[in-house]
């Protein structure tokens, strides 16, 4: 165990298939080029039932990503896991729902959800938000309101009105003298509710004002407010669309009141947390949000196991023991931990296993980088630079034998779907390698390089018609790993996955891997 090991994680950096939109091919990146071409590598699966996932056709995310990376295993996954519930009748069975379904069919009240309206699976599925509501109708509950965030990241960029017309295709589908169900409101999800790590709370606030006090600019319908913001901001994308009411009359047809009961259905965790904030805690000063309504509120599952939060939840996460991080502390290893905000949660939250404390305070040591608050394609390189010499420095020190580290930048700017901007974040990503390995080499430390998903490699492609369009969600394309090191480790022939990246961390310390884990990569 004299050996030491960095990780480092390109967020959303695959090998492209299409070789549409490939900003990783297109950047000037001479070190990944070069460690391609003369280190241990293969391709991994980082989607799908890789990682949990129903399909080979549901793309994988950050969350999913690292947790497989950080526990050697593949557990069933949010859509999956959600999946299972509804089609078992465990969600519908249980005390959460009965309580919030049963509040408004027993008092007239209403039942209100909010969320992402897509079907991209990564942060909510439209077919969950369809059952739920036929299934309230079935129990009782005579009106629905639906909160629709605008998605255009996991989906196509301008697909926003495909989801409405089926969503209201299935309220008119249901709707008849005993139940009412509209949509009341929405917005792109960069611009409103869907903040995370407590980046921008005004996103939150603006989400608030929007949802659960109905203020703000009205519309008859949420196709009319889409095409008209569309008409007002040429070129604009789903996801920055701004927000809306529906009225009738001048009078909101969906604001939250007391008596109401509210879900909140999507199922990843971390643009989840601050909306449950604002619903759940008395103690609450992130914004003002005037007199706050008496409702019983719920998330599709608990995101945050050690907050308690939310308190109410339809599905329970998935339990994720025996994790790398706990094999390495039960050996008296250190272990230090590095990204910016927007990842942060994914080096230390998600990768313990969906535990926000750490394992041991004495062997663990964590570091966040504020990010800068301004759109990623103005500023591509992020805190690129600021990572990198927090993981030099902890390479210096000799303190630590297990260092961790993510580079968002590959997926948080391609998100923006800015091509040129994506180039120059492969760039810098590059560099900041460059830097690490030259001390790497001066210390004998071994580097492994990955990724959790695809992003930045599939930034454009064709439409029905054919035309390319830009592409802001993440890819179902295989991620590199890498393995640069003094010794002379070979990888076997196969197919592998995230999860077998602990199981090759724990060969190379020589340490006996829990049973529960997938096989080590290396011979």
């Amino acid at each position: 165990m004299s050996e030491k090991i960095l990780l480092v994680v390109m967020d959303g950096v695959g090998f492209s298939k299409t070789g549409l939109g490939d900003a990783v091919t297109l950047a000037n990146t001479p070190t990944l080029d070069h460690l391609l071409k003369t280190r241990p590598n293969t391709r991994l699966k980082a989607h799908g039932d890789a990682v949990g996932l129903p399909s080979d056709d549901d793309m994988g995310n950050s969350e999913v990503g690292h947790n497989a990376l950080g526990c050697g295993q593949v557990y069933s996954q949010g859509a999956k896991l959600v999946n299972e519930s509804i089609e078992s009748g465990k969600l519908y069975n249980s005390e959460t729902w009965r309580a919030l379904a049963g509040q408004c069919a027993a008092n007239g009240t209403t039942l209100h959800f909010i969320g992402l309206l897509s079907d991209g699976n990564v942060h909510s599925n439209i077919s969950h938000l369809l059952a739920m509501i036929a299934q309230a109708k079935a129990e009782g509950v005579k009106t629905v309101r639906v909160h629709a965030l605008l998605d255009g990241r996991d989906v196509p960029a301008t697909s926003a009105l495909i989801y409405i017309d089926q969503l209201e295709a299935a309220l008119a589908a249901l709707n008849d003298g005993s139940f009412d169900a509209k949509i009341a409101s929405g917005g792109g999800r960069m611009k409103i509710t869907m903040d995370r790590y407590q980046a921008d709370w005004n996103m939150v606030k603006r989400g608030w004002e929007t949802h659960v006090r109905g203020e703000g600019r009205q519309f008859a319908s949420a196709k009319d407010a889409i095409e008209t913001y569309r008409a007002e901001n040429p070129g604009v994308i789903d996801q920055d669309l701004p927000p809306f009411v529906i009225a009738a009359d001048g009078a909101p047809v969906g604001r939250i009141t007391d008596g109401d009961s509210v879900i909140l259905f999507n199922f990843r965790g971390d643009r989840a947390l601050e909306l449950s904030m604002a619903f759940d805690y008395d103690d609450f000063d992130k914004f003002d949000r005037g007199a706050k309504p008496d409702v019983l509120y719920a998330g599709m599952l608990q995101y945050d196991g050690d907050l308690q939060l939310p308190k109410r939840y339809l599905v329970s996460p998935p339990e994720i023991k025996e994790t790398l991080s706990e094999l390495l502390v039960s050996h008296g290893m250190t272990q230090f931990a590095v990204s910016e905000t927007q990842k942060y949660g994914h080096v230390t939250y998600f990768w313990n296993g969906n535990r926000s404390g750490k394992f041991s305070e004495e062997l663990e040591d964590y570091l966040e980088i504020p990010s800068d608050r301004v759109s990623f394609d103005e500023r591509p390189w992020m805190k690129s630079a600021e990572v990198t010499d927090a993981v030099i420095a902890a390479m210096r020190s000799g303190k630590y034998d297990f260092i961790r580290c993510n580079y968002p930048n590959g997926d948080m700017v391609g998100h923006t779907g800015n091509l040129d901007a994506t180039i120059t974040a492969m760039e810098a990503v590059d560099l900041g390698i460059t830097r690490i390995l030259k001390v790497a080499d001066e210390l004998g430390v071994t580097v492994l390089i990955t990724a959790d998903h695809g992003n930045a490699d599939e930034m454009l492609e064709k439409n029905k018609k054919g035309e390319l369009q830009v592409r802001t969600a993440h890819s179902l394309n295989p991620v590199p790993f890498i393995i640069y090191s003094e010794q002379a480790y070979e990888i076997k022939d196969g197919s592998f996955g995230l999860a077998n990246v602990a199981p090759t961390v724990a060969a190379i310390f020589g340490l006996k891997p829990y049973d529960s884990w997938e096989e080590s990569m290396i011979k």
